[in-house]
């Protein structure tokens, strides 16, 4: 048995226009943040179905993030709103069956906050160490 120290995987839906945009930012500003994070792209950050983020916690994921455009700068003019209410009742459905509600997260990030993102990604791992693996993360998990 190793003595490694933990290190969280964090899954992030992010929005093709703004986060995912501003993470290539980071990227070709050669900004450092760790490398715990998968990124899925997708066009809007309405698109992420609460089954997606349901699937990636029970699978294991100790992280998930959804990044998108700032509640008004939406290319699909509401996406980003309605994505904030599936969030918001999918914490409260897993707060109530004592799930912990606080290993997703949902943030906006523009295409040209970089720093914002490569910061996000190094609070995010921080704060899912310091909570530890997800509980629900089982040996079939992938």
């Amino acid at each position: 048995m190793t003595d490694q120290p933990f290190e969280p995987k964090i899954i992030a839906f992010l929005c093709n226009w703004c986060t995912y945009t501003g993470a290539d930012l980071a990227g070709t500003s050669r900004l450092q943040y760790p490398p715990n994070v998968r990124i899925i792209r997708l066009m809007c950050s309405g698109a992420v179905d609460p089954i997606y983020l349901l699937k990636a916690d029970l699978s294991g994921a100790d992280g998930i993030l959804i990044g998108g455009c700032h509640p008004g700068d939406c290319h699909y003019q509401e996406g980003n709103y309605k994505e904030r209410r599936r969030v918001v009742a999918l914490k409260e459905i897993l707060k109530s069956a004592g799930f912990d509600e606080d290993r997703i997260w949902l943030r906006w990030i523009s295409a040209s906050e970089g720093q914002r993102f490569a910061e996000t990604i190094r609070e995010m791992t921080e704060e899912m160490r310091k909570k530890g693996p997800n509980p629900l993360k089982t040996d079939w998990a992938v």
